[in-house]
């Protein structure tokens, strides 16, 4: 599995939000945020989004494919939005033939309506030509970050959990992943089971920059459910080493201390290690508070030195747990 940071060939994104799953209030703000996280990537690099055939229209005046001829919109039915989790991992072999691999979301372990979005992996691999690998193994893309060099973090909350692979023991889960992504070695962290509907993805957690980099989150609030964890992570993460032997370098950036009110509720996920990566730029979050956002958008360019740190508003789409790197899926290009 190549890291996020290798030239992409394509960007694949949902455009399906519904109102059973949003909500009235919060639907058109996410429609709008998915369409901003479009246009900004298509400034970049191709993006191929999914769109309910109900939708079309609305993504169509959103996303205008005149203006914005980076956008290729694809009638396909949906149930939600979270590519990073419904669609494929894309794994390439010594030959640089390239594969992707289906992990059988099941809504985060059964917690939502999933019908639809379980084709989600199979159509993209259809799409982009090439072989759908299956595997019985029960996780999403969220739940897994690589350094394109044989090292992964992943959590044990998510993929450990029997509501996605029970009875599978960490050894044979190691052994499974490691045989499907090319890794030498995977670092666990705790995370924490259903505080979230992810049961504590990675990717909000620990990303890594490069090989040998790691940016992590720290929740400094002490009421915080994430704060004895993230606590956790940073320990298990200073202490750690890659695939290589190298020990990581770990660059903390805090969440913000305030939101903006229009969309504050108990699952706004206000945290910047979410921010996707792609070619010449890394689109991030900025939730208002003006001190936070700018240290996070100074240590992404300290991280990310050759590449356009461009920050967005997706408030609506925090109102839902989620973030930039959720709603995305990288297609790498080989050769």
């Amino acid at each position: 599995m190549p890291d996020e940071s290798h030239p992409h060939k394509r960007t694949w994104m949902a455009f399906g939000a519904s109102r059973e799953i949003w909500g009235q209030k919060l639907l058109a703000g996410v429609q709008d945020d998915l369409a901003s996280i479009a246009r900004t990537i298509a400034m970049y690099e191709p993006v191929y989004m999914l769109v309910r055939k109900e939708d079309f229209a609305v993504a169509l005046k959103k996303c205008p494919v005149k203006e914005n001829p980076n956008i290729k919109l694809i009638s396909f039915p949906l149930d939600d939005l979270w590519m990073r989790d419904t669609g494929p991992v894309f794994v390439v072999n010594k030959n640089n033939e390239m594969a992707c691999v289906n992990f059988n979301f099941n809504g985060w372990g059964d917690k939502q309506e999933h019908f639809l979005d379980a084709k989600v992996a199979d159509f993209v691999g259809r799409q982009a030509q090439v072989k759908t690998i299956h595997t019985n193994l029960v996780l999403e893309g969220g739940g897994i970050e690589v350094d394109g060099q044989g090292t992964a973090i992943i959590t044990e909350s998510c993929v450990l959990n029997k509501n996605r692979n029970p009875g599978v023991s960490k050894k044979d889960c190691e052994a499974e992943l490691k045989a499907l992504l090319g890794l030498q070695k995977i670092i666990w962290l705790p995370g924490i089971a259903g505080k979230d509907i992810t049961d504590g993805h990675t990717d909000f957690y620990a990303r890594f920059a490069r090989p040998g980099v790691v940016v992590a989150g720290y929740d400094p609030d002490p009421y915080s459910f994430d704060h004895n964890v993230t606590k956790k992570h940073l320990n298990i993460l200073n202490n750690a080493t890659d695939a290589a032997g190298r020990k990581l370098e770990v660059v903390v950036i805090e969440g913000p201390e305030t939101i903006r009110p229009r969309f504050e509720n108990n699952d706004f996920a206000a945290g910047y290690i979410n921010f996707y990566v792609i070619n010449k730029a890394v689109i991030a979050p900025e939730f208002g508070d003006e001190n936070a956002d700018k240290n996070a958008r100074n240590k992404l360019q300290y991280l990310f030195p050759d590449r356009d740190i461009v920050q967005l508003n997706i408030d609506a789409i925090a109102a839902g747990g989620g973030g930039i790197h959720c709603t995305t899926q990288q297609e790498p290009q080989f050769p």
